[in-house]
Formats: C-alpha cells, sequence, structure tokens
C-alpha cells in the first residue's frame, strides 16, 4: 500500500497571517495609505490633546486660583489627553478603553481645568479646598489603576480552544430565541407607546414623557422601579434587536438578499425612531443608542472608529451642552447662549469633579458605606416598599446633605468606589475595570473577523452597546444606570447558545 502524502495547508490570508500558533493576537496589519497618514496626524493631533487645548483653557479670563488643585488638574488633562491620542493612533479598536479615555479627558479632564481657570463650578463645593486637591488626585490615580488593569491584561495572551465536544463555544444569537427577541421589543414598546399616550408623545420633550409616566400610576410614590421597568423593556429590547438584524445585514450577503430579514430590519428602525429618539430620551441614552448602531454596522473600520474618538471631543465642547434643547416645553427651554465655547463647560453638564469633591466631604462627616451603596445599585429591582432602608443615589443624597433643591447630580464611578471602600477600594476598583475592558476590547477584535463566531456572535452587539453605556456607567450614579444595563445583561443571556460550536465540530 503506498502512502498518500497530503500537502501542508496553504499560509492563512488576511488577518490571520503571522499569527502564533494557538494564539488569537497576532501583529495588526495597517493599510499604507493609514500608515502614511498616522504619521502625519500623530504629532498635531497629540499636540492639539495635549498641549494646545489645555494651554487655550489656561490662558482663558478667570478669577480661579493657580494652586496645588490648578497644577494637579492640568497633570490629570493632558495625562488623559496623551491616552486619549494613543487610542485614537492604535493600530486596534479599542472601543471600551477609547470610550473611557475619552470621557475622562473630557468630563475629568478639560471641563474641571476650565472650571479651576474660569473660577466657576457647576454644583458649590461646600468643603475645603483640599477635598477638591484630594478629589483630582484620586482621579488621577484611579486612571493609573486603570492603565495598569489594562497592562495586565495585554500581558495575557488569548488563546484558541482546542476542538472538542465538551468545551464551550462563544456566544451565538439563538435564531428562534432572536425571533423572540424582536416579538418582545414590538410587545414591550407598544405597551410603553400606549402608557405615554401615544406615539406623538415621544416628539414633544423629556418633560412630557416623564410626566406622562409619573400619571400613568406605573412608578409608585418614593419609587422609581416601575417607571424603570417601562422605559427599560420599552427601549432596550427594541435597540438590541436593531443592532442584531443591522450586524446580519452588514456581514451576511444571504441575509441582504432576503426580503424577511430587510423588512425586520426596517420594522425595528423605526421602532427605534419612536422609543430612542432624542427628542425624548437623555443626551447620554441616545448617544448610547448612536454609538452601539455605528460600531455595530461598521465592525471592522478603523476610520469610523478613529474619527468617532476624534470629533467626540469636539461634540462635547460644541453639541453637547445644547443637545437637551428637548429637555423641556417651551416655556421651561433653557436659552441656548454662551459667550464662550469654554461657558458651557463650566455652567452645566460637567460637575463631575466637583462632586467627587463634595462627596468627599460628605463621607468625612458620615463615613464609608462598606458596600451598601453599591449593594443598593446591584439590587435596583427591589422596590423601596419592600426594602425600607434601600440607598438612594450616591448623586442625591449629597445633594440633599449639600441643602440643594436639584439633587439630580452626578456620581462618577470613582465616587461610587471611595464611598464604599475609600481609596484602595477605588484604585483596585478601577484597575479590575481596566483589566476587563482591555480583554473585552481584544475579544471584540476577534469577534468581527473572518476568524470570529460571525453574524450571530454575541460578543459583537455586547461590546458595542458596552462601550456607548460607558458614559453613563462613568458619570453616574450606578443606580440610576444600573436598570437598563441589566435589561440588556439579561436579553442577551436569555438569547445566548454556547452549543452551535459543538454542532458544527460534530459535522465536520
Amino acid at each position: 500500500m503506498t502512502s498518500v502524502h497530503t500537502s501542508a495547508p496553504a499560509p492563512a490570508r488576511g488577518r490571520a497571517a503571522g499569527r502564533a500558533p494557538g494564539t488569537v493576537d497576532g501583529p495588526a496589519e495597517r493599510p499604507i495609505v493609514w500608515s502614511m497618514l498616522s504619521r502625519a496626524v500623530a504629532v498635531p493631533l497629540i499636540l492639539g490633546l495635549v498641549c494646545f487645548l489645555p494651554a487655550v483653557i489656561a490662558a482663558q479670563p478667570g478669577t480661579g486660583v493657580r494652586d496645588t488643585a490648578y497644577w494637579l488638574q492640568l497633570v490629570l488633562t493632558c495625562y488623559a489627553g496623551a491616552r486619549l491620542a494613543t487610542m485614537i493612533l492604535s493600530t486596534r479598536r479599542r472601543l471600551l478603553q477609547g470610550v473611557f479615555w475619552m470621557f475622562v479627558y473630557i468630563a475629568m479632564g478639560v471641563a474641571p481645568f476650565a472650571q479651576v481657570v474660569i473660577g466657576q463650578t457647576p454644583t458649590p463645593v461646600v468643603g475645603p479646598r483640599q477635598d477638591l486637591i484630594t478629589a483630582i488626585s484620586m482621579v488621577l490615580v484611579g486612571c493609573a489603576a486603570y492603565d495598569l488593569g489594562a497592562l495586565l491584561a495585554s500581558r495575557r495572551p488569548l488563546r484558541r480552544r482546542k476542538p472538542s465536544s465538551r468545551s464551550w463555544g462563544p456566544a451565538l444569537a439563538h435564531p428562534v430565541r432572536l425571533r423572540l427577541l424582536v416579538l418582545l421589543a414590538f410587545t414591550a414598546s407598544a405597551f410603553y407607546v400606549m402608557k405615554v399616550g401615544g406615539p406623538a408623545v415621544f416628539f414633544t420633550s423629556r418633560q412630557e414623557i416623564n410626566e406622562t409616566v409619573a400619571a400613568s400610576g406605573v412608578a409608585a410614590e418614593g419609587s422609581n422601579v416601575g417607571s424603570a421597568f417601562l422605559k427599560g423593556f420599552g427601549q432596550v429590547p427594541a435597540l438590541l434587536a436593531l443592532l442584531f438584524y443591522t450586524r446580519r445585514l452588514a456581514t451576511s450577503r444571504r441575509a441582504r438578499r432576503s426580503p424577511s430579514t430587510v423588512l425586520v430590519w426596517v420594522a425595528l428602525g423605526a421602532l427605534n425612531l419612536v422609543v430612542n429618539n432624542p427628542i425624548s430620551n437623555a443626551r447620554y441614552w441616545f448617544l448610547t443608542v448612536l454609538l452601539a448602531f455605528v460600531f455595530t454596522a461598521l465592525p471592522s473600520s478603523a476610520a469610523v472608529y478613529r474619527t468617532v474618538l476624534t470629533t467626540g471631543v469636539v461634540g462635547a465642547l460644541v453639541i453637547f451642552p445644547y443637545a437637551d434643547r428637548f429637555r423641556y416645553d417651551d416655556g421651561a427651554q433653557r436659552p441656548a447662549e454662551a459667550a464662550s465655547v469654554f461657558e458651557p463647560l463650566v455652567t452645566k453638564d460637567y460637575d463631575q469633579m466637583v462632586m467627587f469633591a463634595n462627596t468627599i466631604s460628605w463621607v468625612d462627616t458620615r463615613g464609608h458605606t462598606y458596600g451598601r451603596q453599591l449593594t443598593g445599585s446591584a439590587l435596583f429591582f427591589v422596590p423601596r416598599a419592600l426594602w425600607s432602608g434601600k440607598p438612594e443615589d450616591t448623586g442625591v443624597r449629597v445633594g440633599q446633605w449639600m441643602g440643594l433643591r436639584m439633587t439630580n447630580l452626578s456620581a462618577p464611578l470613582w465616587t461610587e468606589f471611595w464611598v464604599d471602600a475609600g481609596a484602595s477600594g477605588m484604585i483596585g476598583g478601577m484597575a479590575l475595570i481596566g483589566y476587563a475592558a482591555a480583554r473585552t476590547d481584544r475579544r471584540y477584535a476577534l469577534a468581527v473577523t473572518r476568524a470570529g463566531p460571525g453574524p450571530a456572535s454575541v460578543l459583537a452587539i455586547a461590546a458595542p452597546l458596552i462601550a456607548g453605556y460607558t458614559f453613563i456607567l462613568l458619570r453616574g450614579p450606578l443606580l440610576q444606570a444600573a436598570g437598563k444595563l441589566a435589561i440588556a445583561a439579561l436579553c442577551l443571556l436569555l438569547l445566548s447558545t454556547f452549543r452551535e460550536q459543538r454542532r458544527v465540530r460534530r459535522r465536520r
């Protein structure tokens, strides 16, 4: 019997070429055009984020004192600018890390620096100046811890699992469960629309929506659990279903040739235009919807990723402060006027740093809560009627202690960790988040390639959604942010299957 020799397999093409055996992280391939373009824009971009914009702010007239807080804030701004530039110029798309540094650069860097220079803050700082210095220092330390966690994640290689009938594959959207998600989306959104009085209400103002929900009897007095579930299930399943069908159309030629798939996608798009439009929803939520859709529709576009991060800085300075035009009705609409482009940074929206300082003052008088606030956020779904001592939003509690009438204040993620566990808990928490973000980014980069799980990949949907929702999580309070995030996690868990790879391997 003569032996038959099979030829060695041809080397992998495209992104898979050059990878080490058993690993999924190979050398990134850069188009020649972008390589040349990156050299041309690298220096201006870094100088603009790290030097030019901080220098322009420092030259603004104001009554600010150039003390320790001023210099620490300048260091934080430059550090965040350098890291953001690194994310933009990176050859790999790092969604979660890129959005994190964009938020830090604007909300914890540029805006507070402008407040220190001009001498005005969105909310008063009730404690001593030292508390503001401590807040800036802790944000800087937390960012370093985040970087350390991301560095540790990069040191650990991602390895492919050997084909085995006993091993679990990546999470995939089960076809039948995906159809059930579409059915849930239309049913829950229809109930939400009817409960608030019809589709026309969604094109008036956020104030009208909130008043209608309050009058519907869904929300009990002193508890927002009912309204949170009504809005969450009315909006989140519709968004998830649209994202899954968008990915199918973007990655599958067969899906684009299917009239039923296209019709369902069009219907879901129309549904989202009603329940998730920018008129009746918070700016941060619409930003989540927009980023999740863009990153899902164009998962492999490095140009889109870099454009989002770059234009996000300009949008946050110029557009975002005025994007709440439809928050109130015509009689209560705030004037959209500003003498300087930096004036909105000291008058509204960007109160994260000063609220951290006020929280430090509040903790100094009341003590740490040792996990109570985070527990309340995790158990957000428990009504106050069943849990009489359920913690309130961290921002609300600090605002009440400050004696403010308007207590809808932010509580950035650094603050949530500080309230419960102090400096050590904040450092550990930020390091853990950095580690998880870096690992997720690397797995997402694989999931959207040809070597990934394909159009049904759950991670290819979850990562863009989390990236957009990062703004809400970082701004806080967590108790307000937990509702929609938990509903999204529940929907993704229920439609996911890990057994598809087993059947594929058996057929092979």
